[in-house]
């Protein structure tokens, strides 16, 4: 018997009395809690399905994109409540262990935020929440037990393909995978996510440069895979950025000339921080490349959008990586 209260519970007590008190304490933990940095590379999920589907962003997908923040948050907050005691000896920093978040609220959150996520689908239609529902049954089965198996990089990157499926779906139907643009694309997204995971695994110890240089060669394969360029020996005249730029839109279009430019940020955002990480597999530049590998979906997916031809898209996607960056020099995204 442990009388009025266990252990653990003495101790969380310790820990509150400690941590910082007020509601901007409070909403800085939450912050860190939820991860709000990542929530940027959200909402492309959603555009890039309704792109991928063949079918222009609506009022389904602004429900798509509503439940996918929800399920995602879910996802963060369960996270942390399922690695408490880890995070306790390996980051005690983290908002559970230090004790600026009860473990219950956590958990609450993860509730009433899947919940929310489900309804929100709901809205969108019969298809949206019949992709919704495993999505959810994966976030939960990966925080609560995969996460440290072999399959966990698996379920994070079937977690995300559904995302973008839960997209095409609220977009165009049931007639939404008629054609192969949405599983392409979910492909795609699924293949980076399942990289940046397996980064991720030894962000907290680090010492090992086989998964940054795997996920190196992941994104370069992606990033040609989107892409499309031309010869720079081709080119007519001088040979400078703005002749560049200039002659590749004369030639393949502004579609085509987004679908570079996105490819090129994705690319650009992920493999300097995979460098290092190669070069020096140390817990600070293994946690740098995985930021990085989050804030790289934004451009990713703006890349699959334009490949789908919906430049536009792309372009409204692009403007939150600025907003994204900004605050995880505040907020970790990890």
């Amino acid at each position: 018997m442990h009388g009025f209260g266990s252990p653990e519970q003495e101790v969380t007590a310790a820990q509150e009395a400690k941590a910082p008190q007020g509601p901007g304490a409070r909403a800085k933990a939450w912050a860190e809690l939820l991860r709000v940095p990542a929530v940027f590379s959200v909402p492309g999920d959603a555009l890039a399905g309704a792109a991928a589907a063949g079918v222009r962003s609506g009022r389904g997908t602004g429900w798509a994109v509503a439940a996918s923040l929800c399920l995602y948050e879910a996802g963060m907050a369960l996270n942390d409540w399922a690695d408490r005691d880890e995070d306790a000896l390996a980051r005690p920093h983290r908002p559970l262990p230090s004790g600026r978040i009860r473990p219950g609220a956590a958990l609450g959150a993860a509730g009433a935020l899947t919940a929310a996520g489900l309804a929100l689908a709901a809205r969108a239609g019969r298809p949206a929440l019949a992709v919704a529902a495993p999505l959810a049954a994966t976030v939960w089965a990966y925080d609560l037990g995969l996460k440290h198996t072999k399959a966990g990089p698996a379920a994070m990157a079937a977690a995300r393909g559904l995302d973008l499926a839960l997209g095409a779906a609220a977009a165009a139907g049931k007639d939404a995978f008629d054609g192969p643009g949405p599983v392409i694309s979910a492909a795609a997204l699924a293949t980076h996510t399942y990289a940046v995971t397996m980064v991720s695994r030894r962000e907290a110890e680090g010492g090992s440069s086989v998964a940054p240089l795997a996920a190196l060669g992941t994104a370069t394969l992606l990033a040609t895979f989107v892409s499309s360029c031309p010869n720079p020996g081709e080119l007519d005249g001088p040979v400078g950025p703005r002749a560049v730029a200039k002659d590749f839109i004369a030639r393949f279009g502004p579609t085509e000339a987004v679908r570079v430019a996105m490819a090129a940020a994705y690319w650009g955002t992920f493999a300097k921080p995979l460098f290092h990480a190669v070069l020096n597999p140390s817990p600070p530049l293994t946690q740098q490349a995985v930021g990085a590998g989050i804030r790289a979906m934004i451009p990713l997916q703006g890349a699959l959008m334009a490949r789908a031809g919906a430049p536009r898209a792309a372009l409204v996607s692009a403007a939150l990586a600025p907003l994204c960056a900004k605050l995880a020099r505040k907020v970790s995204t990890t």
